[in-house]
């Protein structure tokens, strides 16, 4: 029985191979159309994709044209074409505003470029721009099925951003240690709260706000050491205000303890 149900399945496989030749080399657009749908049906999106290629001039205002260039789009989504996927999907959602599809369509193709944003440490532009198509989405479909994804989405996106400025403001901390250009490195994490009230990172800044306004103040001229030891104390209470058993209190209260030290000497 299983000899028989194998022979069944390979002569199935090969007629569908060879319907699918046939009509790649085939001129009539309607056979192409219908190979291309069951090659669709059966998941078999890259070949769909094929045969959607050499009709969809041919389709371009007809009956059938919504549904083919619906199946189009989703097959390269499916083939994680996201570039092209993307533009696709755009490009249905403006040729059929009224369609039953479109909603999905808008959504998959914000969902596209959420799928180009690269690790946070890499150039952003593909992430704003996919924060832009899910805002978008937002405005347009405020009750749509897909809002709560549509929502994770954006605050992953901009978790990411950041993570990235986070990152690039501490860059600026670490650097400081080789230029000296610690002013920089306070000016980056500064920009930074501000811009991120609320982030997961604050704890992060205000110490190496703290850190970068210290050896600012330690390695000063005399004439600028006392207003800057007397910043970084404001620093050092920033940071114990906002989270009086943070985690980098032994490192902040040896440098309390030296820029108290430096302000004596000073006052004497």
């Amino acid at each position: 029985m299983r000899r028989y149900l194998y022979i069944l399945f390979f002569a199935l496989a090969l007629t569908s191979c060879s319907e699918y030749q046939q009509a790649l080399k085939n001129d009539d657009i309607a056979k192409k159309y219908t190979v291309a749908e069951k090659m669709y049906d059966k998941g078999k999106y890259t070949k769909a994709i094929r045969l959607f290629e050499q009709i969809a001039p041919s389709y371009r205002g007809k009956p059938q044209a919504e549904k083919l260039f619906y199946m189009y789009s989703q097959s390269y989504y499916k083939t994680e074409q996201y570039y092209t996927a993307g533009y696709q999907f755009d490009s249905f959602t403006a040729n059929y505003p009224t369609s039953t599809k479109v909603e999905e369509a808008a959504f998959l193709s914000a969902k596209s470029y959420y799928m180009l944003s690269p690790s946070y440490s890499l150039d952003q532009v593909d992430t704003y721009k996919a924060l832009d198509k899910l805002q978008l989405f937002i405005d347009n479909y405020p009750n749509s099925q897909y809002m709560p994804e549509a929502n994770t989405l954006v605050k992953e996106l901009r978790e990411k951003l950041e993570k990235k400025a986070y990152s690039i403001a501490k860059q600026y901390n670490d650097i400081s240690e080789y230029n000296n250009d610690h002013t920089a490195a306070i000016k980056a994490l500064d920009n930074f709260i501000l811009d991120f009230p609320g982030t997961i990172y604050k704890e992060d800044a205000l110490y190496y706000k703290l850190d970068a306004s210290y050896k600012l103040a330690i390695n000063s001229v005399e004439s600028k050491m006392f207003d800057r030891l007397q910043t970084a104390k404001a620093n050092y209470n920033a940071l114990i205000k906002f989270k009086a058993d943070s985690k980098y209190k032994e490192q902040a209260d040896k440098m309390l303890a030296n820029i108290d030290t430096e302000l004596q000497k000073i006052s004497k």
